[in-house]
């Protein structure tokens, strides 16, 4: 609705309650799932039940009557839709055409049914068999270069298929495994690994019922982690403060209903979230987190002059960190109208959640991809690290940093083996199990691998699951790139538009969803995968294949390696396919230490923690410390203001998971039944000449000389701080140079672009 005071764009109500309900029952109208879904849904995210193909938060071992959130529901309800895409479907349209059709229109033609191939006579896929598919493309894997190929991962699939197709990868002669990481949580990897010497978060479930704040940096829970809110709301019950620096204030880390209490359900009562919220500048978090720190440091000085007390852990500091004198010194040297002029914030509220931090005895610190997604995004990880090491909050329990993860195994992939790092993977053991020698040089990740199809070098592309072409930089010009490809393999459950962008030789092969039944030859098989906070979780599926054609992501990628791969008695494709607790076997002896005795914890409730040297305060870093860092940047993004330039920051909505558009919803910012719209400021729509209503066009300004446009957007005023505006992801994704990404992760750097507005744009 518009508030009548500002003219904004808002929702006049909290996140959960009878707003999910209507959400989740929007769905089950338009998927029209099979009759399954309900006991799927009573079996999400619980022991022997069926776990969650939206985000990675926890699983807790005690679980709610319904433990799933309104995206939760909606990504069962989507895998599990009644709606069929048919060999039919497909005689009936030519690629060329579909790929003029929307997102959302192409994956509401439902599951796909029979495995297909791309015929070129007729632009249209025609189904085949399974072995001539496997056949045809094991034919055109060993006529190429092994280098000239990627095996991309969404993050989805199941710890015992990552492990294969990562194993599959390097007997066939490379590291070129690119994930869905690649584009998030990548600079979280690189950063946290570089100074506490882990590349993923420190804490686990239990912490969030003893801390005493939480920090949350640009991450947006209503839309992407929803259960998250119930630990929230617990900590904010027992009197934790929440801090919220985000410069979009989400309804979610405001205001919680909580669709499982009668009592908020039929009532007025609401929890708020966040004690504070403060809208930080798009790339303002570093100078923000350093005036935290300025105002920490200057708390520790008086308090130990007047009550020769410490605010700092000294302690810690001296026996667990090095670098500290150096930061310290940044710090001191960093003048407040820097801090205020970059961060957008004032040193009055910087002081305001200080204080909060100050008295805290233990404090966690979230964050999500407004801080990954920057050209000096590792530096906010780092920065942020800094504030949490002064007062010692790693490495005891009711502190740490969490990361909150997007996919579901996302995390759990890189655990086995999708990397394209070959020093993150223990390839002696490897080569000892499987006798052959892995490639040791490193692959390529997403950007890289970009940049070689744009140059013509990449001959074949095999997709594990996502939307590749929809989730990279670029679209145009990497879509055309991608037509000379040779060979585009894509494992999918339902269509989406990065299959209908070929190569000379193409396969679009169906898999079976996580919530069906996968039966192999000793009988059905359960699947693992590894949550946000690095717990294990066994899944098991149960409802009825949506077609008997489907294999499983297992098969399927088996199938491609025993037509691709020499004969190797000590790799086993069809014994792993037929039973995968053989496959979790292997695991366990190439990840003794994180994966011991792994069959037996499959079904643990709660799940398995495989581990963290962080949280033991043991530092596997260069130092063997903790490392204090100096940011060499006050701002994260990777140009100068000037005048008419904005910063872009890509959004989701709340009818989307990453790609996946399940409607045009997104009613935690008040915005129905479209996605072309761009948000700003009303003081920015008045001073660039526009009213609220108006369509208008983005306009790339990163200085390459290359023209970057995205037309038809509808001004709508929102609340956001000055000179920043939000647009939804993916369909920003042009005005994004693939260049333009974290100076140490390569993650595209969609939180801040620049772009500049066009009143009269050119259509398209």
């Amino acid at each position: 609705m518009i508030d009548e005071q500002d003219g904004t764009v808002h929702y006049d109500g909290a996140e959960g309650g009878w707003g999910s309900v209507r959400g989740i029952a929007e769905t089950a109208w338009r998927e029209r799932p099979t009759p399954g879904a309900l006991d799927t849904l009573r079996r999400q995210n619980k022991v022997k039940g069926f776990m969650c193909v939206s985000c990675a938060w926890g699983k807790p071992a005690k679980p709610h009557a319904f433990e799933f959130c309104e995206n939760g529901a909606k990504a069962t309800l989507w895998e599990l839709t009644s709606h069929r895409c048919t060999p039919e479907f497909f005689a009936g349209h030519t690629v060329s055409e579909l790929r003029t059709w929307k997102d959302y229109d192409l994956e509401q033609q439902g599951r796909l049914t029979h495995p297909m191939r791309y015929e070129a006579s007729s632009d249209t896929y025609v189904a085949c068999s399974w072995e001539d598919a496997f056949a045809a493309i094991g034919r055109e894997l060993k006529a190429i270069d092994p280098g000239s190929a990627v095996f991309y991962a969404s993050g989805r699939a199941s710890l015992e298929t990552s492990y294969l197709y990562a194993l599959f990868a390097r007997l066939y002669g490379h590291n070129n495994l690119p994930d869905s990481s690649n584009m998030c949580h990548e600079t979280t990897s690189v950063a946290l690994k570089k100074v506490i010497g882990s590349p993923v978060g420190t804490c686990v479930l239990d912490d969030f019922d003893v801390c005493d704040a939480i920090f949350f940096f640009g991450q947006n829970t209503g839309s992407n982690s929803p259960r998250l809110l119930h630990p929230l709301q617990k900590a904010v019950e027992r009197g934790a403060k929440i801090v919220t620096f985000n410069p979009i204030r989400e309804e979610g880390l405001e205001e919680f209903k909580n669709p499982q209490s009668p009592l908020e359900m039929l009532t007025t009562k609401k929890t708020e979230i966040s004690t504070l919220y403060l809208q930080v500048k798009a790339g303002g978090d570093i100078a923000a987190i350093t005036g935290l720190i300025k105002h920490v440091l200057a708390a520790e000085e008086i308090r130990w002059r007047d009550e020769n007390q410490h605010v700092l852990d000294v302690d810690f500091i001296a026996q667990h960190t090095d670098g500290f004198a150096e930061m310290k010194a940044h710090a001191e040297a960093t003048s407040w109208d820097d801090i205020e002029r970059e961060s957008g914030l004032s040193r009055e509220d910087l002081g305001e959640a200080a204080q909060i931090y100050i008295e805290a005895p233990r404090a966690i610190a979230m964050f999500g991809m407004g801080l990954t997604q920057h050209v000096h995004g590792s530096q906010n990880i780092a920065a942020l690290t800094n504030l949490w090491l002064l007062k010692g909050n790693v490495g005891r329990e009711g502190t740490g940093i969490s990361p909150v993860r997007g996919h579901s195994n996302v995390q759990g992939q890189r655990t086995v083996g999708i990397s394209e790092k070959p020093e993150l993977v223990p390839l002696d053991r490897l080569a000892e199990q499987f006798g052959f020698d892995p490639p040791r040089d490193e692959g390529l990740n997403t950007i890289k691998a970009c940049h070689k199809i744009l140059s013509g070098e990449l001959k074949a592309f095999i997709g594990l699951g996502g939307n590749f072409i929809r989730a990279i930089p670029e679209r145009e010009r990497m879509e055309e790139a991608w037509t000379r490809l040779r060979l585009t393999v894509q494992i999918a459950t339902r269509l989406n538009r990065s299959h209908l962008v070929n190569g000379e030789v193409a396969y679009l092969l169906p898999c079976l969803g996580r919530s069906e039944e996968d039966v192999q030859a000793t009988g059905s098989q359960a699947v693992t995968m590894e949550d946000s906070i690095s717990c294990i979780h066994g899944s098991l599926g149960k409802n009825t294949p949506a077609s008997e054609h489907l294999r499983s992501e297992t098969a399927i990628v088996a199938g491609i390696a025993k037509a691709t791969l020499p004969a190797n008695p000590k790799v086993r494709w069809d014994e792993w396919t037929g039973d995968y607790a053989k496959i979790r076997d292997c695991i366990e002896k190439t990840y003794p230490e994180q994966f011991h005795d792994f069959n037996r914890r499959v079904f643990t409730p709660g799940g398995f923690h495989r581990g963290n040297p962080a949280r033991g305060r043991i530092w596997k870093t260069e130092s063997g410390r903790a490392q204090f860092s100096v940011p060499t940047a006050m701002r994260s993004i990777g140009f100068e203001d000037a005048p008419g330039r904005f910063r872009l920051m890509t959004l989701r909505s709340n009818d989307q998971f990453n790609t996946t558009i399940y409607g045009y919803s997104d009613r935690l910012r008040g915005i129905e039944g479209t996605r072309d719209v761009v948000l700003m400021n009303p003081e920015d729509i008045a001073e660039a000449g526009l009213v609220q209503g108006q369509v208008i066009g983005l306009v790339g300004d990163a200085g390459d000389g290359v023209h970057r446009e995205v037309s038809g957007l509808t001004v709508t005023p929102f609340l956001l701080p000055r000179g920043c505006i939000g647009a939804y992801y993916p369909e920003m994704n042009p005005l994004i140079p693939v260049w333009y990404h974290d100076e140490q992760s390569r993650t595209p750097a969609s939180k801040g672009v620049p772009v500049r507005l066009v009143a009269n744009p050119r259509t398209t």
